[in-house]
């Protein structure tokens, strides 16, 4: 519209006034990735395609027997199981640009958009691992009576979910790492991923900032925030959130917590290519990424059912 101006004074903008166009593209947030932070990818340099099948080797558990002076000895013939990662899962980005555009854009925009669509590769797959592998806790990692030898504690049901605030999340964690302890999980590489909300609950808690050690940098890349009983918490915005008809229709989380060798995921882009145009003159741009998870450790992911909850004035 330009400056207003006074009756009958002539409105020059759009006309002999240029419109002005930003030399930079306007800065762009996307929600914080953690996967990489929390899965091993010890198999990933070994997918090429959709399709693949990873067989991966387990040691078997030997058997340990008194030893009786003149008894004859027996042998166990070890087997040792297959599990399977199936690369069989696939994302995939085009798009179009004009010749003309190409030419005449004073801003490196094809650079932005594929970098924009690996960043959004990285979110949908987070998401939908995320929304995904809870399933596959451990029974005795999950419910209102988790715990492998204590069955003593709680990790919520849908009936009954955890009523988390800032006087018992540092509980929760605490009982997360319990959980794991009777699972005999080792303390290095432990991990839990809590929605936004319930990072801040820990934040005023009567811990608060003096338990956190994370860097600006590092929760602006993954959202990690710090530790708290051998615990790397991690913030996302792409913890499962639901609906609870079993809860009087309350809002749920479905947060998720275990060790690095519980959940293998591997990713690659196998195809990145450009191609022109048949029907105008420019290029179609498209990229092909191909990714797979298995939880291969059950008895390392802990799942939780959770709510946010009150404080009773």
């Amino acid at each position: 519209m330009g400056v207003q101006s006074a009756s009958g004074f002539p409105q020059n903008s759009g006309t002999l006034i240029p419109e002005i166009w930003a030399g930079k593209l306007l800065t762009k947030f996307y929600a914080a990735t953690c996967l990489a932070e929390i899965a091993n990818t010890d198999y990933e340099g070994e997918i090429s395609a959709q399709g693949d099948k990873v067989n991966i080797r387990t040691t078997p558990d030997i058997d340990v027997k008194p030893y009786i002076k003149g008894q004859p000895l027996t042998y166990q013939t070890p087997e040792t199981d297959l599990r399977e990662l199936l690369i069989d899962q696939a994302l995939y980005y085009g798009v179009h640009v004009d010749d003309i555009d190409k030419f005449q854009a004073d801003v490196k925009f094809i650079e932005a958009w594929t970098a924009d669509a690996a960043k959004q590769v990285k979110i949908r797959q987070e998401r939908l691992v995320l929304a995904d592998i809870y399933a596959d806790a451990a029974p005795e990692n999950a419910g209102a009576t988790a715990g492998k030898e204590s069955g003593s504690l709680d990790m919520g049901t849908l009936a009954a979910p955890l009523e988390l605030t800032k006087l018992n999340i540092v509980d929760f964690l605490v009982d997360i790492g319990t959980v794991l302890d009777e699972q005999n999980v080792p303390d290095e590489d432990r991990w839990v991923i809590l929605p936004w909300n319930m990072v801040a609950m820990i934040k005023t808690s009567e811990l608060k900032d003096a338990s956190l050690s994370g860097d600006a940098q590092s929760i602006l890349r993954n959202g990690r925030v710090g530790r708290i009983d051998r615990l790397t918490i991690y913030g996302s915005n792409l913890v499962e959130r639901f609906v609870n008809t079993s809860d009087s229709n309350s809002i749920c989380w479905n947060a998720i917590a275990g060790h690095k060798q519980g959940l293998s995921w591997a990713a690659q882009f196998t195809k990145t290519e450009t191609l022109r145009a048949e029907s105008t003159f420019g290029d179609f741009i498209r990229g092909l990424s191909v990714y797979g998870y298995e939880v291969l450790k059950p008895d390392c992911i802990v799942h939780a059912i959770a709510k946010r909850g009150t404080i009773s004035p």
